[in-house]
């Protein structure tokens, strides 16, 4: 007798209003917020030894056994707790002995505490914001794709969700099919075959490549003609499938009962030159197993399959490589073949073709016109595919790193939409057509999913603009910042020496201007301020300042990630009234001042920043403006204390320093003088490595005493992004807005924010998927 009862209830904390759960199903009604939290649990299992329940709680094993049944029900929910309310548990036996819990619960009518149960919900949380959305056969007025079908499309996961785990390993293989991707993900396998005729899912024709075999069996490296060219290495021929043990094999793969199998052939001929023959292979195995999707670089394969004896009949797709690049079978270039699709089409119902293929390129790293590939195809009813997608190995400078950026490219466009993807990372495919899906006028929900919908967006805020794309704090910055659907535009106050307050990151010009080369002689050190020599605005007058070009910032060049390089030097460094009279005439919210080295600056340079802020506030109106918010930050109670005489400006505390809790005591003492803090990402998730370990306690804390949170600074690159986010910024920013409910994020990528929470607003789905393996894992526990 198994229960099925990992309740939410247990996760929610719950008191006051109402709740209903089966273990498969719960609604919550907020009645006075009026939206309405639907989670659906299936299946979930929790780990055993976080939780208690409370002695008030009704027994359910007491209950169970004056039905006369024996149910485990300690063993089952050992550990967990309700920390509110009490909880009626009524178990039922279905027809297949199994037994539930359904429990009511009371739960507060209040945001805060919706945001709590958030913060609690789930021991891992991975979220996807998008689903297969098929029209509706029986509406034809309903918006299709602009696919070949109309309907979605495909997410090609290669060899496995192999952007995280080892490439074509089990694991790789089971994750790809669990709820991180689209419920129709298609497993792709790349074929190897044994000495003994043995098929393996391997990417590369070395094995080396890809295993640790050249270890196991050092002697045993052996060099073959591949295409015209040799090869050294360890090949799969050379090893028997019980050497090769450890492999996946194509069985194996069909196991995990995949909802689609692409299965695809690289080196045809390169084994039947070594007397092994993949046509063969494959059309023993297809008497027993089941191809979707067959593909292959050459044409004698594709022409060498009987589909009519096979068990299914599988979508045949001619995939092309480099374009001077030699066909085996024609003898003819890759990029000429290209020009002759409807020869294709003779033998093939697809093409998969690399992604430069349909966006090209151009040397400087930006984006080339699209070509007429897809349409050309489509034209001739032949399925378009693209491949080379991997969050960590970025594309154009167009996409800012955000990889769900570049797969929109290819599907959201007004001419043309790829038929699928060949992706290292699915999850991130998923959530770009889930995204796309959200923003058409056709929603329906064939795919599991958890739906949970709230009133209340957190706030975007920027970092220095939107300086991902343009120099900090310029004129572009802060245009784009608003373009791109920011809440609140930041100026960080600087002062020159004569008196001149301006916006800039730092009062190190060094940092994020051209100053180095002018003013070198000029550099001191001001321990006050930062350890490091610089060039400090105070040292400068403002007409020296303006001489000056601004400088793109880019955190993770050392590691190859350059932000758009066009732009580095691009823009106009704004005084701090251009820049509140910028704010004034635009449509943004808000404005956040973060006022630094305020001490050193009265004392050590006679330079009141204070007053200068608190004055050029009032000449802009922005004390009497009830429109426009206004955050005064800093990480100087003093200077928060100082704006406390007017009621209208939210005073934000700027905690640089990792903290991993907030005592009562500590709060009290931020209410004392802020309304929100600005904390650090690891203050918020704790790090182990490159992993997060567990959710803190600090969101929490904080607003059950009222006090905003902010977290900064979140950037695209995927270098800067924990492991348990797939390097999708997107799956991070997610996380806090869903998983900790912060009251706003601070990034210098606005656009992806917006689009993020643009597309999960009130009215539409935040998507939550409950991994049953990475809670065994607990990457994100409960705390």
């Amino acid at each position: 007798m198994t229960i099925l009862a990992p309740s939410i209830a247990v996760m929610l904390e719950c008191n006051n209003s109402c709740l209903h759960h089966n273990a498969t199903l719960a609604y919550v009604q907020m009645f006075e917020l009026a939206p309405i939290v639907e989670v659906m649990l299936k299946d979930i299992h929790l780990p055993p030894d976080k939780y208690y329940f409370s002695e008030e709680q009704m027994d359910c094993k007491e209950y169970t056994q004056q039905s006369g049944w024996v149910a485990q029900w300690h063993a089952s929910l050992n550990g967990m707790r309700v920390n509110y309310g009490l909880m009626e548990i009524e178990c039922v036996m279905d027809d297949n002995s199994t037994v539930e819990a359904r429990q009511k619960v009371e739960l507060p009518v209040n945001l805060m505490m919706l945001k709590k149960m958030l913060a609690h919900l789930l021991s891992l949380l991975l979220i996807i914001h998008g689903a297969a959305a098929q029209p509706s056969p029986a509406n034809p007025s309903t918006k299709k794709w602009q696919t070949l079908s109309g309907f979605s499309p495909a997410v090609i996961a290669r060899g496995g969700f192999s952007g995280v785990f080892p490439d074509s390993s089990q694991y790789a293989y089971q994750f790809a099919v669990s709820p991180s991707s689209l419920q129709d993900v298609v497993l792709l396998c790349d074929l190897q075959l044994t000495k003994d005729s043995i098929g393996i899912c391997r990417t590369d024709l070395r094995l080396d490549n890809s295993t640790n075999i050249a270890s196991i069996f050092p002697k045993r490296v052996n060099t073959y003609n591949v295409n015209g060219k040799p090869v050294r290495g360890w090949f799969s021929l050379d090893f028997t499938a019980d050497e090769l043990f450890s492999n996946v094999t194509v069985d194996d793969v069909q196991g995990l009962k995949p909802p689609r199998f692409w299965l695809n052939v690289q080196y045809s001929a390169f084994y039947r030159e070594h007397k092994l023959d993949t046509v063969d292979f494959v059309m023993l195995v297809s008497q027993d197993l089941r191809f979707d999707y067959i593909s292959s670089p050459e044409i004698g394969f594709l022409k060498g399959l009987k589909l009519k004896t096979m068990k299914t009949k599988p979508k045949l797709i001619f995939r092309f490589l480099e374009k001077d690049a030699v066909e085996p079978t024609s003898n003819k270039a890759y990029g000429d073949l290209l020009k002759d699709l409807a020869s294709i089409k003779g033998f093939a119902s697809g093409i998969l073709v690399p992604k430069d293929y349909i966006w090209p390129v151009r040397n400087d790293g930006y984006l080339a016109p699209a070509t007429s590939i897809v349409a050309d195809a489509h034209g001739l009813g032949l399925e378009v595919y693209a491949s080379g997608f991997a969050n960590d190995m970025p594309g154009s400078y167009n996409y800012s790193y955000d990889p769900i950026a570049e797969y929109l490219q290819f599907i959201d466009n007004s001419k043309f939409s790829v038929d699928g993807f060949l992706t290292d990372f699915p999850s991130t495919a998923s959530e770009a057509i889930g995204s796309h899906f959200l923003s058409s006028s056709f929603h329906s929900f064939p795919f599991k999913m958890y739906h949970l919908y709230l009133n209340g967006q957190p706030l975007i805020i920027t970092h220095n603009g939107a300086s991902g794309i343009y120099p900090g704090c310029t004129d572009l910055a802060y245009k784009q910042a608003v373009d791109d659907g920011a809440d609140i535009i930041d100026c960080s106050v600087q002062m020159s020496k004569d008196g001149v307050a301006f916006c800039l990151d730092s009062a190190d010009l060094a940092e994020s201007t051209t100053a180095m080369p002018t003013f070198m002689s000029r550099s001191t050190t001001v321990p006050e301020v930062q350890n490091n020599t610089g060039i400090f605005s105070f040292d400068l007058t403002w007409t020296e300042i303006q001489s000056l070009k601004p400088s793109l910032a880019s955190p993770y060049s050392s590691l190859g990630l350059v932000r758009n390089p066009l732009a580095k030097n691009m823009g106009k460094i704004l005084t701090l009234p251009e820049f509140l009279a910028f704010a004034k005439n635009s449509t943004i919210p808000g404005v956040l001042i973060n006022i630094q080295n305020a001490a050193y600056l009265a004392s050590k340079r006679g330079l009141g920043v204070v007053d200068i802020v608190s004055t050029a506030l009032t000449n802009a109106s922005y004390d009497k403006d009830t429109t426009k918010r206004v955050l005064i930050q800093s990480d100087d109670s003093s200077v928060l204390s100082a704006f406390k005489k007017n009621a209208n400006f939210e005073r934000v505390l700027l905690i640089p320093e990792q903290v991993g809790d907030a005592p009562k005591s500590t709060v009290d003492e931020v209410k004392q003088f802020a309304n929100a803090v600005n904390v650090i990402r690891s203050s918020l998730m704790a790090y182990n490595g490159a992993f997060i370990s567990r959710f803190t306690d600090v969101t929490i804390k904080m607003q059950e005493a009222n006090v905003s949170v902010y977290v900064s600074v979140l950037r695209n690159e995927f270098t800067n992004i924990a492991y348990d986010f797939f390097s999708d910024p997107v799956m991070e920013i997610a996380t806090y807005v869903g998983g900790l409910g912060v009251d706003g994020i601070i990034t210098e990528f606005p656009q992806t924010t917006r689009a993020y929470l643009s597309k999960y607003s009130a009215t539409q789905y935040f998507y939550f998927i409950i991994s049953e393996m990475f809670t065994q894992k607990s990457i994100l526990p409960l705390v």
